[in-house]
């Protein structure tokens, strides 16, 4: 009976810990970041920036040879030049004017319509909210996100005192990492704020609201006062 239990914890553990092989025959599973293997370098997306224009954009550098998920299931598998994670075969890979750290794909469910990736071989990842250079921000977008339509843009702020006022209620809100949202409403509403600078690369955070109470997550989850719904009334 003992040693009968002693099995049963251990396949239990197994399946807990996401093991990427497992015991009996089972599928192996491997969880992939978002990537794209280019001339030597490994490129991962960004997930908190979008492409600021389209003008950023240069030739083109090389297509996606091989998209591994759904393909592969050897979690001993090695990444080669070509492979991508998510990007179909034959997916155009393109080059950010004037940046040889960042390349991008066509995305059409991407604000702005590219998916842009960094290489990790020749920079950090910075595009964190403590990263932004806030005084140099000279517009922000507020899209309604999570629609079926896909996301809907409900405001535009390009006024000093307008983009000031919203990067302070950020600045401003207070982390809370025990808060425990509103569940009597259902799902919270979802918002995106994409952050212009002069860089190709614009800044993008969620927000959401559960009919009570705005937050967002800049590390830890934060709240952020009410005066937030000045920014997005008729929404």
């Amino acid at each position: 009976m003992k040693k009968m239990s002693m099995i049963i914890l251990v396949f239990s553990l197994l399946l807990l810990t996401g093991c990427r092989s497992l015991p009996f025959g089972g599928q192996s599973r491997i969880e992939w970041v978002d990537f794209i293997k280019l001339n030597g370098k490994e490129y991962n997306g960004i997930y908190s920036g979008v492409l600021a224009d389209e003008d950023y954009v240069g030739e083109q550098i090389g297509t996606v040879k091989f998209k591994v998920v759904g393909n592969v299931t050897n979690p001993n598998y090695k990444i080669k030049n070509g492979d991508a994670a998510f990007h179909d075969k034959g997916t155009v890979i393109l080059k950010i004017k004037n940046h040889s750290d960042l390349i991008a794909v066509k995305d059409t469910h991407t604000i702005n319509g590219y998916k842009v990736y960094y290489s990790r071989e020749d920079t950090d990842y910075k595009w964190h909210f403590k990263d932004m250079p806030i005084e140099k921000v000279d517009r922000i977008e507020i899209y309604h996100s999570h629609l079926p339509e896909g996301d809907k843009l409900i405001s535009e702020l390009t006024m000093d005192d307008e983009i000031n006022s919203f990067l302070q209620l950020l600045v401003n809100s207070e982390e809370n990492p025990n808060f425990q949202r509103n569940l009597k409403t259902g799902d919270p509403t979802f918002y995106k704020m994409i952050f212009y600078t002069e860089a190709p690369i614009a800044y993008q955070y969620y927000m959401q609201f559960d009919g009570d109470t705005y937050f967002w997550h800049p590390w830890d989850t934060s709240i952020i006062s009410d005066e937030m719904k000045l920014f997005i009334i008729g929404n």
